[in-house]
Protein backbone atom coordinates (compact mmCIF):
# COMPACT_ATOMS: atom_id res chain seq x y z
CA UNK A 1 0.00 0.00 0.00
CA UNK A 2 2.84 1.94 0.82
CA UNK A 3 4.58 1.88 -2.51
CA UNK A 4 1.11 2.56 -4.34
CA UNK A 5 0.92 5.47 -2.37
CA UNK A 6 4.33 6.59 -3.39
CA UNK A 7 3.27 6.10 -7.03
CA UNK A 8 0.17 8.21 -7.19
CA UNK A 9 2.12 11.11 -5.36
CA UNK A 10 5.03 10.72 -7.91
CA UNK A 11 2.24 10.97 -10.78
CA UNK A 12 0.58 13.93 -8.93
CA UNK A 13 3.65 15.54 -9.75
CA UNK A 14 4.70 14.79 -13.14
CA UNK A 15 0.93 15.26 -14.15
CA UNK A 16 0.38 19.02 -13.42
CA UNK A 17 3.25 21.18 -15.79
CA UNK A 18 2.35 24.01 -18.00
CA UNK A 19 4.04 24.63 -20.66
CA UNK A 20 5.56 28.32 -21.22
CA UNK A 21 4.43 30.51 -24.37
CA UNK A 22 8.26 30.55 -25.85
CA UNK A 23 8.14 26.83 -26.03
CA UNK A 24 4.99 26.60 -27.47
CA UNK A 25 5.28 29.32 -30.17
CA UNK A 26 9.04 28.25 -30.89
CA UNK A 27 7.83 24.89 -31.74
CA UNK A 28 4.48 25.58 -33.91
CA UNK A 29 6.73 28.39 -35.57
CA UNK A 30 9.35 25.91 -36.96
CA UNK A 31 5.89 24.39 -39.05
CA UNK A 32 4.51 27.78 -40.08
CA UNK A 33 8.36 28.39 -41.66
CA UNK A 34 8.50 24.67 -43.32
CA UNK A 35 4.43 25.38 -44.41
CA UNK A 36 3.09 28.58 -44.05
CA UNK A 37 -0.69 27.13 -44.68
CA UNK A 38 -0.11 23.96 -42.02
CA UNK A 39 -2.43 25.25 -40.18
CA UNK A 40 -4.60 27.04 -42.85
CA UNK A 41 -8.78 25.39 -42.79
CA UNK A 42 -8.16 23.52 -39.87
CA UNK A 43 -9.77 22.80 -36.71
CA UNK A 44 -7.31 22.01 -34.01
CA UNK A 45 -8.29 20.26 -30.67
CA UNK A 46 -5.98 21.21 -27.80
CA UNK A 47 -7.75 18.21 -25.27
CA UNK A 48 -6.00 18.00 -21.70
CA UNK A 49 -5.64 21.74 -21.53
CA UNK A 50 -6.74 24.50 -19.22
CA UNK A 51 -6.84 27.92 -20.20
CA UNK A 52 -6.84 28.87 -16.98
CA UNK A 53 -3.72 27.93 -16.60
CA UNK A 54 -2.47 27.05 -20.22
CA UNK A 55 -1.07 28.94 -23.01
CA UNK A 56 -1.65 26.55 -25.72
CA UNK A 57 -5.82 27.59 -25.60
CA UNK A 58 -3.55 31.60 -25.57
CA UNK A 59 -1.48 30.90 -28.05
CA UNK A 60 -3.96 29.89 -30.78
CA UNK A 61 -6.83 31.78 -30.14
CA UNK A 62 -4.15 34.83 -30.25
CA UNK A 63 -3.30 33.93 -33.77
CA UNK A 64 -6.71 32.61 -35.21
CA UNK A 65 -6.75 34.78 -37.99
CA UNK A 66 -2.68 34.51 -38.71
CA UNK A 67 -2.56 30.80 -38.94
CA UNK A 68 -5.95 31.14 -41.00
CA UNK A 69 -7.96 28.31 -38.62
CA UNK A 70 -11.24 26.88 -38.56
CA UNK A 71 -12.09 26.30 -35.65
CA UNK A 72 -10.94 25.68 -31.91
CA UNK A 73 -11.71 23.24 -29.77
CA UNK A 74 -9.97 22.96 -26.18
CA UNK A 75 -11.13 20.53 -23.48
CA UNK A 76 -10.46 20.59 -19.87
CA UNK A 77 -10.29 17.95 -17.03
CA UNK A 78 -12.82 18.07 -14.06
CA UNK A 79 -11.01 19.39 -10.87
CA UNK A 80 -11.40 15.80 -8.74
CA UNK A 81 -10.04 13.81 -11.85
CA UNK A 82 -6.34 15.92 -11.99
CA UNK A 83 -3.66 14.56 -10.36
CA UNK A 84 -3.04 18.08 -8.61
CA UNK A 85 -1.49 18.72 -4.98
CA UNK A 86 -3.61 22.09 -4.68
CA UNK A 87 -7.11 23.04 -3.17
CA UNK A 88 -10.30 23.49 -5.24
CA UNK A 89 -10.71 26.81 -5.71
CA UNK A 90 -13.09 28.14 -9.08
CA UNK A 91 -11.07 30.48 -10.93
CA UNK A 92 -12.89 34.41 -11.25
CA UNK A 93 -13.26 33.63 -15.14
CA UNK A 94 -15.31 30.57 -14.10
CA UNK A 95 -17.36 32.61 -11.82
CA UNK A 96 -18.28 35.59 -13.50
CA UNK A 97 -20.13 33.24 -16.77
CA UNK A 98 -23.70 33.07 -16.19
CA UNK A 99 -24.00 29.34 -16.71
CA UNK A 100 -21.39 29.12 -14.03
CA UNK A 101 -22.85 25.93 -11.82
CA UNK A 102 -20.76 25.37 -8.52
CA UNK A 103 -22.82 22.41 -8.28
CA UNK A 104 -21.12 20.33 -10.69
CA UNK A 105 -17.88 22.25 -11.67
CA UNK A 106 -15.52 20.04 -9.85
CA UNK A 107 -17.01 17.03 -11.44
CA UNK A 108 -17.23 17.86 -15.20
CA UNK A 109 -15.17 18.89 -17.15
CA UNK A 110 -15.31 21.84 -19.87
CA UNK A 111 -15.29 22.81 -23.51
CA UNK A 112 -13.84 25.23 -24.75
CA UNK A 113 -15.24 26.63 -29.04
CA UNK A 114 -13.29 29.38 -30.61
CA UNK A 115 -15.11 29.74 -34.35
CA UNK A 116 -16.58 33.00 -35.24
CA UNK A 117 -16.38 36.88 -34.15
CA UNK A 118 -18.88 36.79 -30.57
CA UNK A 119 -18.15 40.26 -29.62
CA UNK A 120 -17.96 42.20 -33.66
CA UNK A 121 -15.30 44.20 -33.21
CA UNK A 122 -14.38 42.56 -36.66
CA UNK A 123 -11.60 40.31 -35.25
CA UNK A 124 -11.78 36.40 -33.89
CA UNK A 125 -9.61 36.00 -30.83
CA UNK A 126 -8.73 34.95 -27.44
CA UNK A 127 -11.64 37.48 -26.48
CA UNK A 128 -14.25 35.67 -28.39
CA UNK A 129 -13.52 31.90 -26.46
CA UNK A 130 -16.45 30.30 -25.86
CA UNK A 131 -17.02 27.51 -22.87
CA UNK A 132 -19.86 24.91 -21.68
CA UNK A 133 -19.52 22.16 -19.41
CA UNK A 134 -19.16 18.63 -20.91
CA UNK A 135 -20.88 15.71 -19.92
CA UNK A 136 -18.07 13.57 -18.44
CA UNK A 137 -15.27 14.90 -16.90
CA UNK A 138 -12.99 15.66 -20.10
CA UNK A 139 -11.13 12.14 -20.35
CA UNK A 140 -9.89 11.70 -23.29
CA UNK A 141 -9.84 7.98 -23.35
CA UNK A 142 -13.95 9.52 -22.95
CA UNK A 143 -16.56 8.87 -25.99
CA UNK A 144 -17.53 12.68 -25.57
CA UNK A 145 -13.42 13.45 -26.35
CA UNK A 146 -13.03 11.01 -29.02
CA UNK A 147 -16.11 12.74 -31.21
CA UNK A 148 -14.41 15.45 -30.74
CA UNK A 149 -10.82 14.37 -31.97
CA UNK A 150 -12.78 12.74 -34.80
CA UNK A 151 -13.94 16.22 -35.66
CA UNK A 152 -10.46 17.96 -35.49
CA UNK A 153 -7.79 17.66 -37.96
CA UNK A 154 -5.12 18.77 -35.83
CA UNK A 155 -4.39 17.90 -32.10
CA UNK A 156 -1.82 19.88 -29.77
CA UNK A 157 -1.17 19.29 -26.25
CA UNK A 158 0.72 19.13 -23.35
CA UNK A 159 -0.61 15.39 -21.86
CA UNK A 160 -0.47 14.06 -18.64
CA UNK A 161 3.11 12.34 -18.39
CA UNK A 162 1.07 9.16 -16.58
CA UNK A 163 -0.47 8.36 -19.14
CA UNK A 164 1.83 9.01 -22.32
CA UNK A 165 1.15 4.80 -23.77
CA UNK A 166 -2.64 5.27 -23.68
CA UNK A 167 -2.68 9.02 -24.91
CA UNK A 168 -0.20 7.59 -27.43
CA UNK A 169 -2.58 4.77 -28.94
CA UNK A 170 -5.13 7.18 -28.57
CA UNK A 171 -3.27 9.81 -31.00
CA UNK A 172 -2.24 6.94 -33.63
CA UNK A 173 -5.83 5.39 -33.13
CA UNK A 174 -7.28 9.07 -34.28
CA UNK A 175 -5.29 8.59 -37.81
CA UNK A 176 -4.80 12.65 -37.29
CA UNK A 177 -1.72 15.09 -37.66
CA UNK A 178 -0.36 16.14 -33.69
CA UNK A 179 2.59 17.77 -31.77
CA UNK A 180 2.60 16.73 -28.83
CA UNK A 181 5.19 16.87 -25.26
CA UNK A 182 6.39 14.08 -23.73
CA UNK A 183 8.88 13.07 -21.10
CA UNK A 184 12.03 11.55 -22.87
CA UNK A 185 11.78 8.61 -21.01
CA UNK A 186 8.40 7.82 -22.88
CA UNK A 187 10.91 6.82 -25.73
CA UNK A 188 12.26 3.31 -23.90
CA UNK A 189 8.35 2.66 -24.62
CA UNK A 190 8.29 -0.38 -27.19
CA UNK A 191 5.11 0.51 -28.80
CA UNK A 192 6.90 3.65 -29.25
CA UNK A 193 10.21 2.62 -31.39
CA UNK A 194 8.34 1.24 -34.59
CA UNK A 195 6.70 4.74 -35.28
CA UNK A 196 9.58 5.86 -35.74
CA UNK A 197 11.15 3.30 -37.88
CA UNK A 198 8.23 3.42 -39.98
CA UNK A 199 8.37 7.26 -40.19
CA UNK A 200 5.08 7.35 -38.19
CA UNK A 201 6.33 9.83 -35.97
CA UNK A 202 9.29 12.49 -35.49
CA UNK A 203 11.21 15.00 -33.32
CA UNK A 204 9.84 17.97 -33.18
CA UNK A 205 11.86 20.79 -33.77
CA UNK A 206 12.99 22.06 -30.37
CA UNK A 207 16.51 20.87 -29.07
CA UNK A 208 16.41 17.76 -26.74
CA UNK A 209 19.04 18.61 -24.26
CA UNK A 210 18.51 20.56 -21.00
CA UNK A 211 15.06 19.27 -20.63
CA UNK A 212 12.15 22.09 -20.27
CA UNK A 213 10.36 24.21 -17.87
CA UNK A 214 7.20 23.84 -17.20
CA UNK A 215 5.30 25.77 -14.45
CA UNK A 216 4.01 23.63 -11.35
CA UNK A 217 1.21 24.36 -9.33
CA UNK A 218 2.95 22.37 -6.21
CA UNK A 219 4.46 24.40 -4.18
CA UNK A 220 6.95 21.07 -2.83
CA UNK A 221 7.85 20.58 -6.90
CA UNK A 222 9.91 23.59 -7.82
CA UNK A 223 13.16 23.72 -9.33
CA UNK A 224 13.27 27.16 -9.77
CA UNK A 225 11.56 30.68 -9.52
CA UNK A 226 11.65 32.18 -12.89
CA UNK A 227 9.73 35.79 -13.11
CA UNK A 228 7.79 35.01 -9.84
CA UNK A 229 6.23 31.55 -11.30
CA UNK A 230 7.37 27.94 -9.79
CA UNK A 231 9.39 26.10 -12.34
CA UNK A 232 10.03 22.49 -12.80
CA UNK A 233 12.31 21.10 -15.45
CA UNK A 234 12.25 17.83 -16.72
CA UNK A 235 13.54 15.63 -19.76
CA UNK A 236 11.02 16.33 -21.88
CA UNK A 237 10.49 16.76 -25.59
CA UNK A 238 8.32 17.31 -28.67
CA UNK A 239 6.84 14.51 -30.67
CA UNK A 240 4.85 14.95 -33.97
CA UNK A 241 4.33 14.12 -37.45
CA UNK A 242 3.89 17.36 -38.95
CA UNK A 243 6.55 18.17 -40.87
CA UNK A 244 9.47 20.71 -40.49
CA UNK A 245 12.68 22.01 -41.64
CA UNK A 246 14.93 20.51 -39.24
CA UNK A 247 14.11 17.06 -40.02
CA UNK A 248 15.62 17.02 -43.36
CA UNK A 249 18.43 18.54 -42.51
CA UNK A 250 21.27 16.14 -43.14
CA UNK A 251 24.22 15.47 -40.21
CA UNK A 252 27.41 17.34 -41.15
CA UNK A 253 29.91 13.83 -40.38
CA UNK A 254 33.33 13.60 -40.31
CA UNK A 255 35.45 10.01 -41.74
CA UNK A 256 36.03 7.39 -39.11
CA UNK A 257 39.91 8.04 -39.11
CA UNK A 258 39.30 11.67 -38.78
CA UNK A 259 36.98 11.24 -35.52
CA UNK A 260 39.22 8.65 -34.38
CA UNK A 261 42.05 11.76 -34.77
CA UNK A 262 40.15 14.71 -33.74
CA UNK A 263 37.71 13.39 -30.92
CA UNK A 264 37.97 14.70 -27.46
CA UNK A 265 36.31 11.58 -26.19
CA UNK A 266 37.83 8.75 -24.85
CA UNK A 267 35.05 6.00 -26.25
CA UNK A 268 35.69 7.11 -29.87
CA UNK A 269 39.91 7.33 -29.61
CA UNK A 270 40.08 4.53 -27.54
CA UNK A 271 37.92 2.12 -28.47
CA UNK A 272 37.75 2.55 -32.77
CA UNK A 273 34.47 1.48 -33.28
CA UNK A 274 34.50 -1.44 -31.94
CA UNK A 275 31.91 -4.05 -33.27
CA UNK A 276 29.40 -5.74 -30.80
CA UNK A 277 29.92 -9.01 -29.50
CA UNK A 278 26.65 -9.69 -30.50
CA UNK A 279 25.15 -7.77 -33.13
CA UNK A 280 26.94 -7.24 -36.97
CA UNK A 281 27.07 -3.52 -36.45
CA UNK A 282 29.83 -1.48 -35.19
CA UNK A 283 29.34 1.24 -31.89
CA UNK A 284 29.28 4.47 -32.12
CA UNK A 285 28.71 6.16 -28.94
CA UNK A 286 27.50 10.45 -29.73
CA UNK A 287 25.39 10.93 -32.46
CA UNK A 288 28.22 13.44 -34.06
CA UNK A 289 30.34 10.47 -34.22
CA UNK A 290 28.76 8.80 -36.81
CA UNK A 291 31.50 8.25 -39.44
CA UNK A 292 30.49 9.56 -42.74
CA UNK A 293 32.49 6.83 -45.22
CA UNK A 294 31.20 3.63 -42.90
CA UNK A 295 28.52 1.59 -44.80
CA UNK A 296 27.61 -0.79 -42.34
CA UNK A 297 25.16 -1.04 -39.42
CA UNK A 298 25.91 1.28 -36.60
CA UNK A 299 25.06 1.53 -33.10
CA UNK A 300 23.77 4.96 -32.25
CA UNK A 301 22.54 6.41 -28.48
CA UNK A 302 18.35 6.78 -28.61
CA UNK A 303 19.14 10.55 -28.48
CA UNK A 304 20.04 10.43 -32.26
CA UNK A 305 16.25 10.38 -33.03
CA UNK A 306 16.48 13.73 -32.42
CA UNK A 307 18.64 14.24 -35.41
CA UNK A 308 17.43 11.78 -37.11
CA UNK A 309 17.25 12.72 -41.53
CA UNK A 310 15.33 10.01 -43.28
CA UNK A 311 16.51 11.47 -46.35
CA UNK A 312 20.10 10.46 -45.03
CA UNK A 313 19.77 7.14 -42.48
CA UNK A 314 17.40 4.21 -42.56
CA UNK A 315 16.41 3.29 -38.82
CA UNK A 316 16.94 -0.94 -38.97
CA UNK A 317 16.55 -1.68 -35.24
CA UNK A 318 17.03 -1.32 -31.90
CA UNK A 319 17.84 -3.41 -28.79
CA UNK A 320 15.57 -4.91 -25.92
CA UNK A 321 12.00 -4.26 -26.03
CA UNK A 322 11.30 -6.40 -28.48
CA UNK A 323 12.37 -3.70 -31.14
CA UNK A 324 14.83 -5.91 -32.69
CA UNK A 325 13.19 -8.60 -34.77
CA UNK A 326 14.50 -6.77 -38.16
CA UNK A 327 17.97 -7.09 -36.48
CA UNK A 328 18.64 -9.52 -34.34
CA UNK A 329 21.05 -10.39 -32.16
CA UNK A 330 23.86 -12.95 -32.92
CA UNK A 331 24.82 -14.59 -29.74
CA UNK A 332 23.17 -15.30 -26.39
CA UNK A 333 24.89 -15.18 -22.86
CA UNK A 334 22.85 -17.68 -20.56
CA UNK A 335 25.90 -19.43 -19.69
CA UNK A 336 27.52 -15.90 -18.24
CA UNK A 337 27.12 -14.11 -14.95
CA UNK A 338 26.86 -10.59 -13.75
CA UNK A 339 30.15 -9.53 -11.81
CA UNK A 340 30.20 -5.98 -9.54
CA UNK A 341 32.97 -3.90 -10.41
CA UNK A 342 34.96 -5.43 -7.26
CA UNK A 343 35.00 -8.94 -8.80
CA UNK A 344 31.90 -10.41 -7.04
CA UNK A 345 29.62 -11.87 -8.20
CA UNK A 346 25.56 -10.34 -7.91
CA UNK A 347 23.67 -13.63 -8.47
CA UNK A 348 22.10 -12.57 -11.94
CA UNK A 349 22.60 -14.92 -15.36
CA UNK A 350 23.81 -13.37 -18.35
CA UNK A 351 20.68 -13.69 -20.06
CA UNK A 352 19.91 -10.42 -18.19
CA UNK A 353 21.76 -9.36 -20.60
CA UNK A 354 20.66 -10.65 -23.47
CA UNK A 355 19.47 -8.31 -26.48
CA UNK A 356 21.67 -5.51 -24.90
CA UNK A 357 24.34 -4.34 -27.16
CA UNK A 358 27.71 -6.10 -25.87
CA UNK A 359 30.74 -4.82 -26.28
CA UNK A 360 33.70 -7.65 -25.37
CA UNK A 361 35.81 -6.55 -22.29
CA UNK A 362 35.35 -3.69 -19.31
CA UNK A 363 34.98 -0.39 -21.06
CA UNK A 364 33.13 1.61 -18.15
CA UNK A 365 34.97 0.88 -14.68
CA UNK A 366 31.70 1.86 -12.75
CA UNK A 367 29.13 -0.65 -14.34
CA UNK A 368 28.76 -4.14 -13.67
CA UNK A 369 30.29 -6.64 -16.32
CA UNK A 370 29.70 -10.36 -17.47
CA UNK A 371 31.84 -13.47 -17.80
CA UNK A 372 31.51 -17.18 -18.82
CA UNK A 373 33.52 -20.14 -17.44
CA UNK A 374 36.20 -19.39 -20.18
CA UNK A 375 37.01 -15.77 -18.37
CA UNK A 376 35.15 -14.17 -21.66
CA UNK A 377 33.91 -10.55 -20.88
CA UNK A 378 31.40 -8.35 -22.04
CA UNK A 379 29.84 -5.40 -20.88
CA UNK A 380 26.44 -3.69 -21.88
CA UNK A 381 25.61 -0.11 -23.58
CA UNK A 382 22.85 1.66 -22.98
CA UNK A 383 19.94 1.25 -25.78
CA UNK A 384 21.22 1.83 -29.60
CA UNK A 385 19.33 1.89 -32.45
CA UNK A 386 20.85 0.59 -35.50
CA UNK A 387 20.57 2.76 -38.31
CA UNK A 388 22.64 2.65 -42.28
CA UNK A 389 23.32 5.45 -44.57
CA UNK A 390 21.00 5.55 -47.22
CA UNK A 391 22.38 4.87 -50.75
Amino acid sequence: MANDNLKQAKKAKNDEFYTQWADIEKEIMAYIEYNPDVFRNKTILLPCDDPEWSNFTKFFAQNFEAFGLKKLISTSYAFESKNVNMPYQPSLFEEQALHFNPDINRTRGKIFTLDHDTNQNGVIDIEDLEWQYLEGDGDFRSDEVKKLRDEADIIITNPPFSLFREFLAWLIDSGKKFTVICNKNALGNKKMFPLFQKNYIWSGKTEWSGGMWFETVDDNDVDKVINGKNMKNTPSIWLTNIDHGRRHEPLKLMTMADNIKHSKRSEVKDHNYQKYDNYDAIEVPYTDAIPSDYEGVMGVPITFLEKYCPEQFEIIGSTQRGCHDNFPDTKKYDTYWEVRQDGTKTGSSGSKTNENANLEGIFDIKNNYFVNKEGHIIQSKYSRVFIRKRK
